[in-house]
């Protein structure tokens, strides 16, 4: 049990590093009276309360879309600088006309604008995006506005990050109500007698109809509630009222409140799970080489040289077990590419880990894992290089340009066509021209030379010494057994892998898909772990077994074992997408299966190169154990 109670104990000193800021981040101290900006970002989808709620949509919508009609700064919107990773993401931030003073104009009601000429054009599309459940993302000091939320399960309250751009439901189905009033509360913890921090954004949404050039009073009793009819121009008034509240909540641990785990009890179900699974592994696994193969190796070694005896079982194909495979190029590439990909994962889970991802630094997550894939990029040279030496490969220049560009070129390509649906579909989550070039001279520009000279530095050291020698002839192969068969291995192969980590996965789509916040990094980084040790031990004893079958034809074998988990998880992604989305327009359908199948292509380089590169280390030591005459 000690192991298990240490990677528990792991899991949870890990997960408890949510509140630990990124270093040289400082809280902003106000005074009283100072100006408090309100930033906007894009309108995007989310899943309502309710536990059958689908998403109906996959594009963000910039604030200031013009068939919106929200109310603009004086002097026009401007731009705020994001990161790569938010770009990347659909953060589209910009000012707004809304006036905040800390502890100042506390419960006034303020007008924001008038909007006078909403035509039947823009109200359809505004009724559109209320029945798709659009949400609005305000920040204010770095913090996203939220609305207060309560736990069913567990009875906690938390802050559901972003509100509702309107209410379709019960009797608003036929006609939604657009939210045209913001009680604004600003939590503000008090480090000295006169100097503030914010600590909480709390926004309650209100449609308030009636008259809409009366003077505004704010009443959110019962009020008449704001329909836009499609029929006909009318007039939107925007109000709002700001309300402090001061908290004991401390700066450094103000993402706690927005930083909820729905039943965490599902995540140590699944890791404890996880862990048993991979346990059962390594001891049947264990088992089987501590017991067959040594038992093997003392019977082929006790032979004497005069003995005449036929080998038998594993030891008879000792001559063409390193027998080149057939595309040798393909097979180092890809294992090259999943070594890059590997890595880039390993050193993105360690700086969550230590809390360099800070919440409040918005895209940080994506923008480190951009960076280290391009950094990586000698990685996959000098891997691929040798693994294709080693081979026998003779094509070397090939081998290196094909590693530094296939992957890239291909990852351009479905990004650049799931781009095209964006921005056909005026969504403001298409990528930009200028964030586009920027991550061309990353892949082709730093990471490719990198690669380069990886791939010297791999062909520099050499092929890896086979310890049997292989033989002219190639031996004749006698008929497996079925469940050896590649593809019927590769799908039985992933389903262990895959089921220690589709509670995980469930959480990762949601937060890729539904814009919810994912930070548990505990669970995810032992997760990963166990991922990979099911992902070696599954692969080992396959391989073993078709070794035992006189099957000598294991290099793509292994590397499509390893990789199996990834053909469950586009079934898992059919299975969500029945489940938890009703997407009606083609561009949402596009653009969630064009991000699945990207998911798919890394998993399967990823775990394929892992579960080759475990099926090759043990394949050496199984046939260097042994005498060979």
């Amino acid at each position: 049990m000690y192991p298990l109670q240490l990677a528990i104990a792991g899991a949870a000193l890990v997960a408890s590093t949510n509140a630990f800021y990124l270093p040289g981040a400082a809280p902003h101290n106000y005074q009283r009276g100072e100006k408090v900006e309100l930033l906007v970002n894009a309108l995007t989808p989310m899943l309502s309360g309710s536990a059958d709620a689908k998403l109906k949509s996959l594009l963000n919508y910039d604030y200031y879309n013009p068939k919106l009609r929200f109310c603009e700064p004086e002097g026009g919107p401007k731009s705020q600088p994001g990161s790569l990773g938010s770009i990347l993401f659909g953060d589209r931030i910009f000012n707004s006309p809304y006036e905040i003073k800390m502890l100042e104009e506390d419960g006034e009601c303020k007008t924001l604008c008038l909007v006078d000429d909403i035509n039947g054009e823009d109200a359809k599309f505004i009724n559109d995006r209320i029945r798709e459940d659009y949400a609005l993302n305000w920040l204010i000091d770095g913090l996203p506005a939220a609305e207060m939320m309560n736990d069913t399960r567990s009875g906690e309250v938390f802050f559901d990050m972003g509100f509702n751009l309107g209410n379709n439901k019960g009797a608003f189905e036929n006609l939604p109500a657009l939210n045209n009033h913001y009680d604004v509360v600003l939590r503000y913890h008090r480090p000295s007698s006169d100097t503030y921090r914010v600590v909480g954004v709390l926004v309650w949404p209100y449609s308030i109809g009636g008259s809409q050039t009366a003077p505004p009073t704010c009443n959110t009793r019962n009020p008449e509630p704001l329909r836009l009819n499609e029929d006909q121009t009318q007039s939107v008034r925007y109000t709002y009222r700001i309300m402090w509240n001061e908290s004991a909540t401390p700066w450094a641990t103000r993402w706690d409140n927005y930083l909820h785990i729905f039943d965490p009890r599902i995540h140590w179900f699944s890791l404890i799970n996880s862990l048993v699974i991979v346990v059962f592994l390594c001891i049947m696994v264990s088992m089987i080489l501590l017991r067959n193969v040594s038992r093997d190796i003392s019977r082929y070694n006790a032979l004497d040289a005069e003995d005449i005896q036929e080998d038998w079982g594993w030891k008879l194909i000792s001559g063409e077990v390193f027998r080149m495979p057939k595309y040798p190029l393909a097979l180092s590439v890809m294992v090259g590419n999943g070594a890059q990909l590997f890595a880039m994962v390993g050193v993105t889970l360690v700086f969550a880990l230590l809390g360099f991802l800070s919440p409040s630094n918005r895209g940080s997550l994506a923008t480190v894992m951009m960076v280290c894939w391009t950094f990586f990029g000698g990685v996959s040279g000098y891997v691929s290089s040798r693994l294709y030496a080693t081979l026998g490969g003779t094509n070397r220049r090939k081998n290196a340009f094909l590693t530094a560009t296939i992957l890239p070129t291909l990852v351009f390509i479905i990004v650049f066509l799931l781009n095209f649906f964006l921005l056909v579909a005026g969504s403001s989550g298409a990528v930009p021209f200028g964030t586009m070039v920027i991550i061309v001279v990353l892949w082709f520009g730093i990471s490719a030379p990198l690669s380069a000279i990886g791939a010297y530095y791999g062909l520099k050291h050499g092929a890896i010494r086979h310890p049997v020698r292989v033989n002219q002839i190639p031996r004749q192969i006698p008929p497996g057994p079925k469940y050896l068969r590649p593809s019927l291995a590769m799908v039985l192969g992933g389903i262990l892998p895959f089921g220690a980590a589709f509670v995980e996965l469930y959480f990762l789509m949601s937060s890729l898909f539904a814009s919810r916040a994912y930070y548990a990094f505990g669970f995810l980084a032992l997760t990963a772990g166990v991922v990979i040790l099911t992902t070696a031990t599954v692969t080992i004893l396959f391989i073993y077994f078709n070794l035992c079958a006189e099957e000598y034809r294991w290099h793509w074998r292994a590397f499509l074992i390893g990789g199996g988990s990834a053909f469950w998880i586009l079934g898992y992604g059919i299975f969500y997408w029945i489940s938890r989305l009703s997407l009606d327009s083609l561009s949402s359908v596009a653009l969630y299966f064009g991000y699945l199948f990207l998911i798919a292509i890394l998993d399967f380089l990823v775990t394929g190169s892992i579960g080759f590169l475990a099926a090759y280390w043990a394949v050496r030591r199984l046939y260097s154990a042994i005498r060979i005459d």
